[in-house]
C-alpha cells in the first residue's frame, strides 16, 4: 500500500491539497479541520496525527509577514487614513488565515506521516527498522 520511495515534496503537496498523504486520492478532512480516521481509498490510518496548535502558529507567521509587510509599504507610500488600514487589512488577514489553515494543517499531517511520527511509523515499518538498529 505505502510507497517508501515517495518524496517529501510529493507528500507535502498531497497534504496541501488536503488529500491522503499515502495515496493522494482520499480526502484528508471530514470537517474543516477534523482529520479523517482512515483514508476511504487506501485505508491508511490517519488518526495518529498530532498537529495540535502548530498549524495556527504557522498560519499566524505567514499572514503576519504578508499583512504587516503590505501595511508598512502602504503607509510609507500612501499614508492613508486609519479607517482605510482597517478596511484593507482586517478582511485580508481573516481571509488569508481561513484560506491557509486547512492546507497548512494538511501539510503538517503529511509531514508527520512521511517522517513516521506519532504512531504512523508502526504501519510504515519504520519502528521495526529503529528497533533493529537499537539491538
Amino acid at each position: 500500500m505505502n510507497a517508501p520511495e515517495q518524496t517529501m515534496a510529493t507528500t507535502l503537496y498531497r497534504g496541501a491539497m488536503c488529500k491522503c498523504p499515502n495515496c493522494g486520492k482520499g480526502p484528508l478532512f471530514r470537517k474543516f479541520l477534523k482529520v479523517v480516521d482512515e483514508c476511504e481509498v487506501c485505508g491508511e490510518e490517519l488518526c495518529h496525527q498530532r498537529a495540535d496548535d502548530l498549524p495556527a502558529y504557522v498560519v499566524m507567521l505567514i499572514v503576519g509577514h504578508i499583512v504587516v509587510g503590505l501595511m508598512l509599504w502602504t503607509e510609507t507610500n500612501f499614508a492613508p487614513a486609519l479607517w482605510v488600514h482597517v478596511a484593507l487589512w482586517f478582511p485580508l488577514a481573516v481571509a488569508l488565515s481561513l484560506g491557509l489553515l486547512q492546507p497548512v494543517k494538511g501539510m503538517i499531517v503529511a509531514l508527520q506521516w512521511q517522517l513516521g511520527m506519532h504512531g504512523f511509523g508502526n504501519r510504515r515499518g519504520l519502528v521495526h527498522v529503529a528497533q533493529e538498529r537499537a539491538s
